[in-house]
């Protein structure tokens, strides 16, 4: 079993700046591809970015040139620095791992862009 606590959310005005961080504890070994999705009200959950364990990237088109994914395998923690935010950004953001073909998601994260 992985365990993953996202943190980092919060209010925020447009053109603002948040980090988002999500910690991967338990039986980490063999994750491969994490990844960032989020979920507006009334919305489908979409991807944000994915990052390989080799730290290969993936994007979302709307987030493009705005997010920026990482992660730190010795601390077990990946990180979505998001700048430029928008109102349209405003969503629940939630941490996905995959290991051996099974995905784990955290609790979520509330992020809200609005003056």
């Amino acid at each position: 079993q992985v365990q993953l606590v996202e943190s980092g959310g919060g209010l925020v005005q447009p053109g603002g700046s948040l980090r988002l961080s999500c910690a991967a504890s338990g039986s980490i070994f063999g994750i491969g591809v994490m990844g960032w999705y989020r979920q507006a009200p009334g919305k489908q959950r979409e991807l944000v970015a994915t990052i390989t364990s080799g730290s290969s990237t993936n994007y979302g088109e709307s987030v493009k040139d705005r997010f920026t994914i990482s992660r730190d395998n010795a601390k077990n923690t990946m990180y979505l620095q998001m700048n430029s935010l928008k109102p349209e950004d405003t969503a629940v953001y939630y941490c996905n791992a995959r290991q051996f073909g099974y995905g784990y998601w955290g609790q979520g994260t509330q992020v809200t862009v609005s003056s």
